[in-house]
């Protein structure tokens, strides 16, 4: 059959809304008067003579008295255009609009119109047909084909208008290709949305209140229009259908634009560029998206940019994202995440932000099993290697590196910034516990200012936990103290020919292997089954400075945390500390898409929800920045009882606050050096020299260590460090330590 419906030229225009969904006594323009808040009261008919003057400028309407105006229209200003239905025009001035060095004049020419509002003083120009948007004051229009609204339209939201089916909802299926974990994507949606209503799939009750939840925040009536939010600029596009921009919004040479929310403000411009297409989604506030970039079913967080060629589908972006040139599907990936290589490859995972995908990694290139159902789950700082291959299915805790390799098996890494190396000549899997703190300190420290410094949102609806020393690594770290004292002992058993003893009694002679001499824990070959799902070797390097350095961490994460405290509190003393601080530490948090919450308050927030206590999702993310607020407390508390644990003590006392704090102070040194000599082994490396003449060249081109801008403020940042925790020190006195 056809597709190709005929109507009388007259109708154009008209019909948007088919009667059935129509309130009794109202036309199909009242949704739009609604949007607008303009009654047509506010304009103006044309008047016999600007209507003479239009007709010789080569305009056409079907009937001139449904174009009103205001008061300050210049009809000289439109020119060979047309015009059907209702359509309502603002001040039309003598002025000309410059942006990026192109300059308009105000005005309409050679477009097409139907059912429209355009702002005061927009260009219009070249357009060949726009019908049922509402277009803002200071709009630049300019050669676009097609600019158009469906009377069911959802702007990528996943609901239904009335008279739809069940069908037509648009869902996301993030973590698992499956669709087992699908989510309805909505304009508000941040990562701690997803996560939640992702990951407890269990919970018959939650999801049908997120699923009403969302349903219940949009206009579900049909026939809304389309908004060009004002002082956007709109040119040289193909399709655009179903989409609601922003203010201030920037979109030009894209393909194909449909169901979209595409959010912007002067403070947070959002851009658009060449061959882009984007199906399905909703675009965060200040996006850059550019170069034949594909998009469907998704959403991506504020500050985020898709570039060069990059596709994302089935997922969603967290904020402070970069995306380019790679593919991406089936994921919820939280903020700062980098993937900027076009082998790299990413699919059915959850990857919990402050991660870096390199060239060649395919995270989740194959499954081990008979059906794509795998799942990936990467923890904080997730950083796979070159022509990495990670299988379905695999974990990974806070901060792991993988090195270049083909990783055959499924993996279990609970070490936190841990390196972790196929090792094909010998058949097995080498895991570095506390890599990172021991070989790459100068990154380790940078990424803490780094993903700060490039958060330029300028509303923050996702709170995000940037520094890599924070209650969920620390307790990551916890349990691998606990289980290097089990590896190790059972290593040393082992080596003695004895039986396997309890993890108890093993955990107690691994502690004091780790306390004692380097010798006897070097000569034991330290194993970590349960790791890789093999029979092959998974063997433990350097436990020992592991442990010692999981301790330093820990203590490091504490006394700043417990300085930030104390400094925002002046008159408080350690016994007034104390009662507010002291108690259990808080074992289980939750990473709520970047912030992290202790799991019980989750539990609290989850159970009003279903109660109804929290009605929509913007209480829900009222309640997110609630938890924020207490967070400080929340972490101090955990920081208070770390350092209690690592004093092995129940009770923390001002003179293991002392004593902590002046070893924190010689911490700071060590981090101090340590950041130096990493930045260092750049300019010893004597294949790096080897591109250079001499060493002047090489200073000219890479500066040195020592000027290196980083290196410098970390010097700084270190001596402040000691200077509060020494005024800590004073504060405690000697009679309190």
């Amino acid at each position: 059959m056809n597709d190709i419906q005929v109507h009388g030229r007259a109708d154009l225009g008209y019909g948007f809304v088919p009667p059935a969904f129509l309130p009794d006594g109202q036309d199909e323009f009242y949704l739009r008067r609604l949007e607008s808040g303009k009654a047509d009261s506010e304009y103006r008919r044309l008047g016999a003579d600007e209507i003479a003057a239009l007709e010789r400028n080569g305009n056409r309407a079907a009937d001139w008295s449904t174009v009103l105006v205001s008061d300050r229209f210049d009809a000289g200003l439109v020119r060979n255009s047309e015009f059907a239905g209702l359509v309502r025009i603002g001040r039309v001035s003598s002025v000309a609009l410059e942006h990026h060095d192109m300059v308009v004049p105000v005005g309409i020419t050679s477009s097409r119109l139907v059912s429209c509002d355009v702002g005061d003083d927009c260009a219009i120009h070249s357009c060949a047909y726009i019908a049922h948007y509402l277009i803002g004051d200071g709009c630049i229009l300019l050669n676009n084909d097609e600019i158009h609204v469906t009377n069911h339209a959802k702007w990528g939201n996943g609901i239904i208008k009335d008279g739809e089916t069940e069908d037509l909802r648009v869902w996301l299926d993030l973590m698992n290709e499956a669709g087992g974990r699908s989510v309805l994507p909505f304009e508000s949606m941040i990562c701690a949305d997803a996560w939640l209503w992702a990951k407890r799939r269990e919970d018959g009750a939650l999801m049908d209140r997120f699923r009403g939840m969302t349903q219940a925040c949009f206009e579900t009536r049909r026939g809304e229009y389309g908004v060009i939010g004002p002082h956007s600029v709109i040119k040289s596009n193909r399709i655009i259908k179903d989409v609601r921009v922003g203010a201030c919004a920037y979109i030009k040479g894209a393909n194909k634009l449909k169901n979209l929310t595409i959010r912007s403000s002067d403070a947070e411009r959002t851009q658009i560029g060449e061959g882009v297409e984007l199906v399905n989604g909703i675009v965060g506030y200040g996006c850059r998206i550019f170069y034949g970039c594909k998009a469907v079913r998704f959403v991506m967080g504020s500050n985020s940019a898709l570039k060069y060629g990059a596709r994302l589908i089935h997922s969603v972006l967290g904020d402070n994202s970069t995306v380019s040139c790679c593919e991406m599907l089936n994921n919820l990936v939280f903020p700062a995440h980098e993937q900027h290589h076009n082998t790299s490859f990413l699919v059915a995972a959850v990857v919990r932000g402050q991660s870096n995908m390199a060239a060649g990694a395919t995270v989740g290139s194959n499954h081990n099993s008979r059906s794509n159902d795998g799942e990936i789950d990467a923890g904080r700082g997730f950083w796979p290697g070159l022509s990495t291959s990670v299988k379905h299915s695999s974990r990974f805790a806070s901060y792991c590196l993988l090195a270049k390799g083909d990783y055959r098996f499924e993996l279990d890494v609970p070490f936190p910034f841990a390196l972790v190396a196929d090792d094909p000549a010998r058949d097995r899997l080498e895991l570095m516990p506390a890599y990172w703190w021991m070989y790459n300190m100068y990154a380790l420290i940078r990424n803490e200012d780094k993903f700060a410094s490039r958060d330029r949102r300028k509303v923050k609806v996702q709170r995000v936990e940037f520094s890599p020393f924070a209650p969920d690594t620390a307790e990551e770290m916890f349990g691998s103290l606990a289980l290097l004292e089990r590896l190790v002992g059972e290593a040393w058993y082992a080596f003695k020919g004895d039986a396997t003893p309890e993890p108890a009694e093993a955990r107690e002679r691994g502690r004091a292997l780790l306390a004692g001499s380097k010798e006897d824990v070097d000569a034991l070959d330290v194993r970590a089954p349960g790791v890789e799902n093999s029979r092959r070797a998974v063997v433990v390097l350097k436990p020992r400075r592991a442990y010692k350095a999981y301790r330093h961490m820990l203590r490091w994460y504490a006394v700043r945390t417990l300085l930030d405290y104390f400094e925002e509190r002046p008159d408080l003393g350690f016994q007034d500390a104390a009662e507010v601080l002291e108690g259990p530490r808080v074992r289980d948090w939750e990473n709520l898409g970047g912030q992290l919450v202790p799991r019980e308050k989750v539990e609290a927030l989850v159970s009003r929800v279903k109660s109804g206590q929290l009605a929509c999702w913007d209480n829900v993310h009222a309640e997110y920045e609630r938890l924020w607020a207490e967070y400080p407390l929340d972490k101090a508390q955990h920081a208070w009882a770390t350092l209690a644990g690592l004093c092995r003590t129940e009770r923390l006392e001002a003179g293991d606050l002392a004593r902590e704090t002046a070893h924190f102070m010689e911490t700071t040194r060590f981090v101090e050096e340590q950041i130096y000599l990493t930045r260092r082994k750049d300019y010893t490396n004597a294949f790096r020299k080897a591109t250079f003449r001499d060493d002047d060249e090489m200073r000219a081109v890479l500066s040195t260590p020592e000027s290196s801008p980083f290196v410098r403020q970390a010097r700084l940042d270190m001596e402040r460090l000691r200077s509060r925790a020494d005024a800590l020190l004073v504060r405690l006195g000697p009679a309190d330590a």
